[in-house]
């Protein structure tokens, strides 16, 4: 039998609950034992603080324009583009004067890495 609908872990949209993250708002869309999924929208000027992850997480640019880092190599990362922060690397996520929507992959299982 299939499970009927459900609504979102957390679908509206809120400010990032994260020290270092400035003007960045975020849904959560679905969380299980093997995937993580939200959404993250930046302002102007946004970004998300350097930090690791214990697993990996593909970045997919649906709008807009930013900038991404994975420990010191930095790159656009632009609307049709997907970038992946391998586990347990420094990475960080920023807009300069434009804004970029996101859709967060998080690889929870243990395939991951």
């Amino acid at each position: 039998m299939t499970e009927g609908p459900r609504a979102f872990q957390r679908p509206e949209w809120t400010p990032l609950p994260r020290a270092g993250c400035v003007g960045v708002e975020g849904r959560v869309v679905l969380v299980d034992e093997t995937l993580g999924v939200a959404m993250l929208r930046f302002a102007p000027r946004a970004t998300i603080d350097e930090h690791d992850a214990t697993h990996d997480i593909d970045v997919v640019c649906l709008e807009g324009s930013g900038f991404t880092s994975v420990d010191e190599e930095r790159s656009a990362l632009n609307a049709g583009q997907v970038v992946r922060w391998p586990r347990k690397h420094r990475h960080r996520l920023w807009t300069d004067g434009s804004t970029m929507t996101t859709l967060m992959l998080e690889r929870l299982g243990p395939w991951s890495g």
